[in-house]
């Protein structure tokens, strides 16, 4: 941002977690208005982390919040976004949108844009489902061939370290095994509970190719864009949501070479897990897989924080009763332009009945 604004004059600031306390306290309150003016901060444009949504962040000026992997963030965390400012604009971008939202763009409260092409000379990666050793197999000659080619690949696991209740792969013990059936190719371990500063060492040695191979947990699942890795190994695949997934698979073939994902499962599975990786392996279109996730977890609360399962807000079928929402939403909106404070006798009936059914979740309706 710096880089594009900065010939503009506009200024950029930066919150994350581990800034300094001066240097932290310094960008509060320039973000308030603090500095040159009180109506005029000495910051355009903040970039950030959750850090940004702690209390002590104030942003009187606030006209546009852009929440990017909209679905890292909860209700409450997406809502206390928002009320920094005075009712500003809001744009939510995501490859996988959770059922909740999807269902709200069909109930009108939010307005939809699709981006629905490739980017220039980008393919589709190719996925390959599978339990057991075979894909396996298939998938580390693949990743021999890939990275003789100077390309690199990930191998995904669920957990850190073995489990005493879970028996799953784990990205540390599997990081030793894959060294030695990859020896001469230089590998790499990177999980959650490393530091920030040793996950950007690792990161960094990726991208330049010191590391062809990275063994790794769901950390690598958003911000990853290295475009020489094409090959994303997942194990126990049936462990993982369908827009991890789809987020994984998305850190493979941004460069324009092929890609390839591998996603390896237990031998029983569920029916519901099924039924993901079969999507998986049927397409790439994140809103259509968002649709197969609303079908199996249902959309969860409108008018609550939980972003998937079963509704019980009395509101319609989310699936099955689209066309009456589509009708609603056109009454909805044929009323607020004839009538946009509500004052005739009917508006006032509606406006009652929205008062009295939505009094308490309203404000969580908002934060959508």
């Amino acid at each position: 941002f710096r880089r594009l604004l900065g010939p503009a004059g506009l200024r950029v600031g930066l919150l994350v977690g581990g800034l300094p306390t001066a240097q932290k306290r310094k960008l509060l309150e320039d973000l308030a208005g603090g500095g040159r003016d009180l109506l005029d901060g000495d910051i355009d444009l903040v970039v950030g982390t959750h850090a940004l949504i702690e209390p002590e962040v104030v942003i009187p000026r606030l006209g546009l919040a852009v929440i990017d992997e909209r679905h890292r963030f909860g209700v409450r965390q997406r809502e206390a976004i928002e009320r920094k400012g005075a009712h500003p604009d809001v744009l939510m971008m995501t490859a996988t949108p959770l059922p909740r939202a999807m269902v709200l763009t069909r109930y009108g409260d939010t307005a939809l844009t699709v981006l629905d092409e490739m980017p220039p000379g980008r393919m589709p990666v190719r996925t390959t489902v599978s339990p057991g050793a075979m894909l396996r197999d298939a998938a580390y000659k693949v990743v021999a061939e890939r990275i003789a080619a100077g390309e690199r690949a990930f191998a995904v696991f669920p957990l850190v370290e073995e489990s005493e209740t879970l028996e799953l792969r784990n990205a540390t013990v599997e990081f030793d095994r894959l060294r030695k059936r990859f020896a001469g190719i230089p590998a790499g371990l990177l999980h959650g509970r490393m530091s920030s500063v040793e996950k950007g060492e690792v990161m960094a040695r990726f991208a330049s190719g010191a590391i062809r191979l990275l063994v790794a947990t769901s950390v690598v699942e958003v911000g990853i864009d290295v475009p020489e890795a094409t090959v994303m190994l997942v194990e126990h695949a049936d462990r993982f949501g369908l827009a991890q997934l789809h987020q994984l698979r998305g850190r493979v073939g941004r460069g324009g070479r092929q890609g390839f994902c591998f996603l390896v499962s237990t031998a029983r599975i569920t029916a519901d897990a099924r039924a993901r990786l079969e999507a998986l392996a049927r397409t790439t279109d994140g809103f259509a897989l968002a649709e197969t996730d609303l079908a199996l977890r249902g959309p969860g609360q409108l008018l609550g924080t939980q972003q998937s399962g079963q509704a019980e807000d009395d509101l319609g079928d989310a699936l099955l009763d689209t066309a009456l929402m589509e009708a609603a939403r056109t009454e909805a909106e044929a009323l607020l332009a004839t009538d946009p404070d509500l004052k005739s006798a009917e508006g006032r009936k509606v406006a009652l009945a929205v008062k009295t059914r939505l009094a308490g979740p309203w404000a969580l309706l908002q934060a959508s």
